[in-house]
């Protein structure tokens, strides 16, 4: 089960498609987070889902969130992945403790040792806003970040 509404986000430092650490509670009292866990880049469905946020990213801008994406890729993977495709955001890579950020977040598959697409909006406050997930092999929709947006 996910982290529901009202849920403390734990906090983690993971790497950046660049090899930078980024932590939660570097934006906590600053800045809302968008947290996009999804399981592989490159893959079909992922593909389609960031490449919709990419192209939607006034959306996330306008509601002064950061979109942040988060899989068990490897930095060296999201890093080809975001320039192959252009993200303007960070790419996060739970690789190792493998999927330890997912597992916390209740966004990990033990079945398949990847991330749920789950999404988390978290306030400056580093409390969950709102938090959705889809079925495996099914995109979340741009409906649902807008709901989860307007919502916070």
């Amino acid at each position: 089960m996910i982290l529901a509404r009202g849920a403390v986000a734990p906090d983690f430092a993971l790497a950046n498609q660049f090899g930078q650490t980024v932590r939660l509670g570097d934006f906590t009292g600053s800045t809302p987070v968008t947290l996009v866990f999804f399981p592989l880049a490159f893959s079909r469905v992922c593909h389609s889902e960031l490449c919709e946020l990419r192209d939607n990213f006034s959306m996330f801008e306008a509601a002064g969130t950061q979109l942040v994406g988060v899989s068990v890729d490897s930095k060296h993977t999201l890093r080809a992945w975001a320039e192959a495709e252009s993200y303007g955001f960070p790419l996060l890579s739970d690789f190792w403790p493998h999927g330890a950020v997912a597992r916390s977040f209740g966004a990990f598959d033990e079945s398949t040792g990847l991330a749920l697409r789950a999404t988390f909006v978290i306030g400056v406050d580093g409390i969950v806003s709102e938090s959705f997930t889809s079925p495996r092999g099914e995109a979340r929709s741009l409906d649902q970040y807008r709901e989860a947006l307007a919502a916070r």
